[in-house]
């Protein structure tokens, strides 16, 4: 049992709560130890937040979850784990992180409450609706990003809002698109708003947010107000790790028929996972040059 609840809460998934940290780096507030431990606090709130999350849509989703050919053996759609562990388990989760959310401070606790309504709302309704479904989901990591700032009490860099946007889009539409073509014929059975998606029309949607995703990253590493904020003039020297990552992933899901999970093909694809190291590094050493 210990094992399926694990599972129920996709630990795989945490990863994506790392956007908490975009705001304390980026604000060059790394070396401040006390708000340091407030962002791994937060982040560690929000996992148990996406894990109540997770649950809640496993919950209403068991028996679409059913015909994936992947999805049907997670724990609520196997029937490995009731209906009603599960809903317990989903309240625990969420009673624990926002009553810890409330002990950091009242913006994040609001912001916690923001992030599982408009999650609860994606699961409910926003999931059947073309185009709306991925908006929330990438309104959903953009809360995060924001939330991070919220926690320390910094501002939260428009640029970094941006970036998470659209970055977001471009892997929500390429999950789509996995989906299409794994499930061919039973697509829509298993996820409505995948009745009004073509191929065709998601690899144009890809096009428009892959080119927004490089100009504005550009941009903003070429912005003389982020280059003051920052302390460095030659932030552009990570635009290739982000070119190269996005070519990788859009190579993933054209020729590899990945990307239906972008935290797995983060943490198993080497190539994606150096680059994402590297552009940390990269960044880090310029930030913080001593």
């Amino acid at each position: 049992m210990l094992r399926q609840m694990i599972r129920l809460a996709r630990p795989g998934q945490w990863t994506k709560n790392g956007l908490l940290f975009g705001a304390i780096v980026f604000a060059g507030e790394v070396r401040d130890f006390e708000k340091l431990k407030i962002v791994v606090v937060a982040t560690a709130l929000f996992c148990l937040l996406s894990s109540a999350v997770y649950t809640v849509n496993d919950i209403l989703d068991r028996k679409s979850d059913r015909t994936h050919p992947k999805k049907k053996n997670r724990p609520i759609a196997s029937g490995a784990i009731g209906i009603g562990t599960a809903t317990g388990f989903a309240a625990i989760l969420m009673i624990i992180g926002l009553g810890g959310a409330w002990l950091i401070n009242l913006n994040f606790f609001l912001i916690g409450i923001g992030f599982l309504v408009l999650n609860f709302l994606y699961s409910l309704f926003f999931k059947k609706i073309i185009i709306l479904d991925v908006m929330t989901i990438a309104i959903s990591f953009v809360i995060r990003a924001y939330a991070g700032a919220l926690a320390i009490g910094v501002p939260a860099s428009g640029w970094m809002l941006m970036n998470t946007l659209l970055l977001a889009l471009f892997l929500s539409f390429g999950k789509r698109r996995h989906e299409m073509v794994l499930l061919e014929s039973e697509a829509a059975n298993h996820r409505a708003s995948l009745i009004g998606y073509t191929p065709y029309l998601l690899d144009q949607m890809m096009g428009v947010t892959t080119a927004s995703v490089l100009v504005v990253y550009m941009l903003y590493t070429f912005s003389p107000e982020v280059s003051e904020k920052l302390g460095t003039d030659h932030l552009y020297i990570t635009i290739p790790f982000v070119v190269y990552g996005i070519f990788r992933y859009l190579y993933l899901i054209h020729r590899k028929e990945e990307g239906g999970s972008p935290t797995r093909v983060l943490l198993t694809d080497w190539p994606i996972l150096l680059t994402v190291l590297l552009w940390l590094v990269t960044a880090m050493l310029l930030i913080y040059p001593t």
